[in-house]
């Protein structure tokens, strides 16, 4: 069942010295009920917009969005008749912040529903449970965590009984520790059917979650496809190029004096940051080891610490130069053995500068 079709659509704005930028460029597709698509693509490419735009919170400057049959751009639509068809999930939360939680979610549904005070709190306390945070129906926003608030923001969007659900990088804001559990709910949702659009950066959460992927680049959906698809077998160059972003950090060790202790808290950023934070302890316990019991003697010394998010591949690189056999096969083998024991694999090779060990996490 087709839910919402988009044909045509672009949008323009005027900059204040007059100048034109056309941010949507001509968007087409049809979203079916129970979909999950998640939007990805570079900053600027129109992803926000496009949501803003399906939502009217940002006008398109022409084209059509059908929405259950009927043109929502066509002049007199009722907005609020679409807010209660299609709920939007923001970055910054918006909650009201001189309001409890339970009147945040109250609110939407007496006003534009119609109904009871007590029919929209028990369905309040309902969404709060599903939430995991029914204990804080009482509590102010300002007394909550990022990753509670945007849980609050979701229930508050589920308490209208929306169709479609619009998710604006609604990780974005957050502590990266507190990514998970917004992921988790918006995952519950996907299992319930709920059909959502999703724009994210969060590239293991898109393809586990989603039904389909619109790449997005230059105001356009340069590609259209399922996860499989566009992750694993992309078409375009250019999507092939951003799903496949593998992000690294690198050290020279380069004498006694390195500062390890940097090394290490650095890394730790590192894996909080792209949600492989359960790996950080072997990541500090191989990299000791590496440094100080099997390659004490090698300096300097490139220490690369890389992460695929297409693959969810981590890997730690010792790179020695101008070496052109392994340096860990005339060691005692002995001390490669914890790091055997916390690694998935270890790879060795030939460099053009010297010769590279790489141990993946």
């Amino acid at each position: 069942m087709i839910m919402i079709t988009i044909k045509h659509l672009t949008k323009t704005f005027t900059n204040p010295d007059g100048s034109k930028l056309q941010v949507l460029k001509d968007i087409n597709c049809e979203i079916s009920k129970g979909e999950v698509i998640s939007i990805i693509g570079p900053s600027g490419t129109g992803k926000s917009t496009l949501l803003r735009a399906i939502n009217v919170m940002d006008p398109p400057t022409s084209g059509e969005i059908i929405v259950d049959g009927e043109n929502i751009l066509a002049k007199g639509y009722p907005l609020n008749k679409l807010r209660q068809k299609v709920g939007m999930v923001f970055q910054s939360f918006n909650l009201f912040d001189h309001l409890s939680i339970l009147d945040n979610i109250t609110m939407a549904p007496m006003l534009l529903r119609g109904i009871s005070k007590q029919e929209a709190e028990e369905e309040a306390i309902s969404l709060l449970r599903k939430v995991g945070l029914a204990e804080k129906a009482h509590a102010m926003p300002s007394d909550l965590s990022g990753g509670q608030k945007q849980r609050i923001a979701i229930a508050r969007c589920l308490a209208m009984h929306p169709e479609v659900i619009l998710f604006d990088e609604p990780t974005s804001a957050l502590d990266p520790t507190m990514v998970g559990e917004v992921l988790s709910v918006i995952r519950q949702l996907a299992k319930e059917g709920m059909t959502m659009l999703i724009v994210t950066h969060e590239m293991k959460f898109a393809h586990d979650v989603s039904t389909r992927i619109f790449f997005m680049y230059d105001g356009y959906i340069h590609e259209d496809g399922t996860p499989q698809q566009i992750f694993e077998n992309p078409v375009h160059s250019a999507t092939k190029a951003f799903v496949q972003r593998i992000h690294k950090l690198v050290f020279e060790v380069d004498g006694p004096d390195f500062d390890l202790l940097g090394m290490h808290s650095s890394m730790a950023q590192f894996c909080i940051k792209y949600n492989i934070a359960a790996k950080n302890d072997a990541v500090e316990q191989i990299t000791n080891q590496m440094i100080e019991q099997v390659l004490p003697n090698y300096r300097p010394l490139t220490v690369r610490l890389t992460h695929s998010e297409q693959n969810n591949v981590t890997a730690l690189d010792f790179m020695i130069r101008d070496i052109s056999s392994s340096p860990i096969q005339d060691i005692d083998q002995s001390l490669m053995i914890p790091v055997k024991e916390l690694s998935k694999g270890i790879v060795e090779e030939p460099t053009t500068l010297g010769f590279r060990v790489k141990i993946i996490v």
